[in-house]
């Protein structure tokens, strides 16, 4: 009898036995066939539906468009359009880096900024993946977010009628009767936490909904994420500023050399504080492969969370910014500012301020600049050239050999004309136009702080007066940086209950000895008041394996629970009992 019970198994049927299961009926042969006209009405429909209008073409668009497979190909395209925005320099970050390169690559750069590649993640191309990938994932998760919902509270199915067509069944015999057995049954899989539903001769319990709970969750944080990005960009901004030792700026679009609000920011939506910077100091190694290295560097800087309150003291450093009222403010650069001072013929001091040269190497820090001077007279005055920190002198080409300014030293092109500030064309500061100027005869030479140049036909003379130090400093404010972080957290939490528990059912089956396929029938034979128990197990997903382990257990605690509840009833015990897993 022990071998009938474990050993019924049909082939053909057993893949209607676990449909039956994952749906929750019993499933009938009468099922089938009168699914056989539904099934031929929808082969008419797709047959005579060749046009499917306006409407259909529409519902068929969105269908795909709220696929799984589209939201995947849109999320790969998304980390591919972002492989720019992680290699290339970008200019909402790193101004300075963008004007490197345009130095480095004169002829790709301009091509790159036309495909937008110095501002991906601001670019109309990167924001069209973005969206359809946000209407693709809402689409997708919401209403399998609902599906997961209500399963996650359905009860567990109807015990099938043939237990033993399942993977995992096992069965024995026992001389309680059949209810008390499957009272015995059902306690037992209580106190083992399985959601437990009975019936008419039968137990079904089921185990592992956080499955579905981390399923849900995962979709769910998911859609937050994306959410907490636009966030981000409709409410937050991005800017920049290069701040010379001494100089102050108050975060205003106006303070800002660069500026990136989000859709629904205003200038008045910008929190009020003002940074001030006292000093910079860096250290750079000395020695060894890695020579020029930085070290350690800080800026020492004053700020105030009002305009006019009280002022406090920081060291801004890397990956240690500045928070005011949720603004970041990030050290991201520096350099030199060398300072000038300009007479023109009339021997008054048009120009006397610091210079802001820009990195055009990063081992040696020597860096280039211009120097403009639109109210000399008679002409007006340009320079060009470069700041060498520790400067030596390599075959004849200037260098600078350390970053740290040892041997400063400062050399420069000098021009004289029309600088064309007032022809209407915007202008970098960081750039001189020379078509309308004349170079004049002045020879370039290494200039020490103190040291001078004097132009031809009393033009004036340039003055080599120090330096200052200047920093990078890059403000973001971003609202959804929390809410990404929650969402994160959410979506590894769901993967790892995804992962971790999986979703179990456990059937019992209990009827009188004798009785054709443990099911009761009208004068069927007893054999003496035994009852038959089947056990039967089914998993929706087993990859790492170990239910075959379980179940085992759970089988045989089942036997041992009913054996024991024949005890206390006064009776022998299980007349003939065997429990394992189908197949064993």
């Amino acid at each position: 009898m022990t071998q009938d019970l474990a050993g019924r198994e049909a082939g053909a049927g057993q893949d209607r036995v676990a449909q039956d299961v994952a749906t929750g009926q019993g499933g009938t042969a009468g099922q089938d066939v009168a699914a056989g006209p539904a099934q031929a009405q929808g082969q008419a429909t797709r047959l005579t539906g060749g046009r499917l209008g306006v409407v259909g073409w529409l519902r068929w668009g969105w269908r795909q468009l709220t696929s799984m497979r589209t939201a995947l190909v849109l999320l790969f395209l998304l980390a591919l359009a972002s492989i720019p925005g992680s290699v290339l320099p970008q200019q909402g970050i790193d101004p300075a880096a963008v004007t490197q390169y345009y130095a480095a690559h004169p002829a790709l750069a301009p091509f790159l900024a036309r495909l937008s590649a110095f501002d991906v993640f601001g670019a109309p191309w990167f924001a069209a993946i973005y969206l359809l990938l946000f209407t693709s994932l809402a689409g997708c998760v919401l209403p399998r977010a609902f599906r997961l919902a209500r399963s996650a509270g359905q009860p567990p199915p109807r015990a099938p009628r043939y237990l033993a067509r399942l993977p995992q069944a096992a069965g024995f015999r026992t001389d309680l009767a059949a209810d008390p057995a499957l009272e015995s049954a059902a306690g037992l899989l209580r106190r083992r936490r399985f959601r437990v539903r009975t019936g008419d001769g039968w137990v079904s319990a089921e185990k592992g909904y956080l499955h579905e709970i981390g399923n849900l969750l995962f979709h769910l944080a998911l859609l937050g994420l994306l959410v907490s990005v636009a966030l981000g960009g409709l409410f937050g901004y991005k800017g920049n500023r290069l701040l010379v030792e001494g100089d102050t700026f108050a975060n205003t679009p106006v303070g800002l050399d660069v500026f990136h609000p989000g859709r629904l920011v205003s200038a008045g939506d910008l929190q009020p504080f003002s940074v001030t910077l006292n000093k910079f100091t860096a250290t750079y190694i000395t020695s060894g492969v890695q020579r020029g290295q930085p070290s350690w560097f800080a800026a020492a800087i004053r700020y105030n969370s009002q305009y006019d309150g009280k002022l406090h003291g920081y060291d801004l450093r890397v990956n240690h910014p500045l928070i005011v009222d949720g603004v970041q403010v990030f050290l991201i650069g520096h350099g030199y500012a060398p300072e000038f001072k300009v007479t023109d013929s009339t021997g008054h001091v048009k120009f006397d301020q610091a210079v802001p040269f820009i990195p055009v190497e990063q081992s040696g820090l020597t860096s280039a600049g211009v120097i403009k001077v639109p109210d000399a007279q008679p002409r007006q005055l340009g320079f060009a050239g470069v700041f060498l920190p520790t400067q030596i002198d390599v075959g004849g080409r200037l260098a600078s050999a350390f970053p740290a300014a040892d041997y400063p030293r400062v050399s420069l092109v000098s021009y004289a004309g029309n600088l064309g500030l007032s022809s209407g064309q915007p202008q970098s500061v960081y750039s001189l136009d020379t078509s309308r100027m004349r170079r004049l005869a002045v020879s370039p030479r290494p200039l020490a702080p103190g040291q001078s140049i004097v132009l031809p036909h009393g033009l004036g003379k340039l003055t080599f007066t120090g330096y200052r130090q200047w920093v990078s400093l890059a403000i973001t404010y971003d609202p959804g940086q929390v809410p990404a972080l929650v969402s994160a957290l959410a979506a590894l939490a769901g993967l790892i209950l995804s992962f971790l528990v999986r979703r179990r059912r456990i059937f019992v089956r209990a009827a009188p000895a004798g009785e054709p396929d443990g099911v009761a029938t009208p004068g069927g034979a007893t054999n003496g008041g035994a009852t038959d128990v089947e056990v039967a197990g089914l998993t929706r997903s087993d990859a790492a394996g170990g239910f075959e382990i379980e179940f085992a257990e759970l089988a045989s605690e089942i036997m041992q629970e009913v054996r024991g509840g024949a005890a206390a009833a006064g009776q022998p015990g299980g007349v003939a009992a065997a429990a394992g897993p189908k197949g064993e």
